[in-house]
């Protein structure tokens, strides 16, 4: 696995004109954000769960080496809080194994009000049955002990490292691979990443033991400035990579 680059969702109004073409139709985005990403984060299943079609459709419109990373659905971790996860589970991995050997990791995004419950962390992970690999963002500071580490260690499951509000996301790796996020620049125009701030985080990176294998994702979407930023990053990585 390399590292591959991409963007939290890829069809936003901002990105018609600024990415996309304006007379590109819907149905052929995602063909076309595949000639310039390697991958992408569903963030729609999410919000709702897709029906078996549109994953096909997703995955026959992309090459064989690209690579989707799922979103469990906030029913999981926002409505039960990780509580009786199996059944949850399951309907999330029988949508996405339709995308063949184009799935590449499932998200767990925790709310930031779920204070730490190893136990129903574990349990969550128990109900993948190592089918995907799982990274999980957590959002309160409670979770950021080295236990959790030990724990995702055991499933295989990264941590991820998010560059957002809130309390500060260490730097730390519980697989030999990163996933990382990235979800609001202070550049102009905002929510943008400055230069500056994309070269750190490729420096970062490179400090991390599987810095150099994994996703990382550019979740500020507004005024384009996510395919402008894994763009940018892409060509720093390049460079330092020369």
């Amino acid at each position: 696995m390399a590292l591959l680059v991409g963007t939290s969702g890829f069809d936003y109004k901002d990105w018609r004109g600024a990415f996309y073409p304006r007379f590109l139709k819907g149905g052929d985005r995602l063909a076309f954000y595949a000639e310039h990403f390697d991958t992408v984060e569903l963030n729609v299943t999410f919000y709702r769960m897709p029906k078996a079609e549109a994953f096909r459709g997703w995955r026959d419109a992309v090459p064989d080496d690209f690579r989707f990373a799922v979103k469990a659905s906030r029913y999981l971790t926002h409505v039960k809080r990780l509580e009786e996860p199996q059944e949850p589970v399951e309907f999330l991995m029988e949508r996405a194994m339709e995308l063949g050997d184009r799935l590449g990791v499932v998200l767990l995004q925790l709310p930031p009000s779920l204070r730490i419950d190893l136990g129903r962390l574990d349990e969550t992970l128990r109900a993948f049955r190592g089918a995907v690999p799982v990274a999980v963002e957590l959002r309160h500071k409670s979770w950021f002990v080295p236990e959790l580490c030990d724990l995702l260690r055991e499933h295989g499951a990264a941590f991820v490292v998010a560059d957002r509000r809130g309390p500060i996301t260490p730097l730390w790796t519980s697989t030999d691979w990163t996933y990382l996020r990235l979800h609001q620049g202070t550049a102009t125009p905002r929510p943008c990443y400055g230069g500056h701030a994309l070269a750190s985080w490729v420096d970062r990176l490179a400090t991390l033991p599987g810095g150099g294998r994994g996703y990382v994702y550019f979740n500020n979407d507004h005024r384009a400035c996510a395919v402008h930023n894994a763009r940018t990053f892409e060509r720093i990585l390049a460079r330092r990579s020369a």
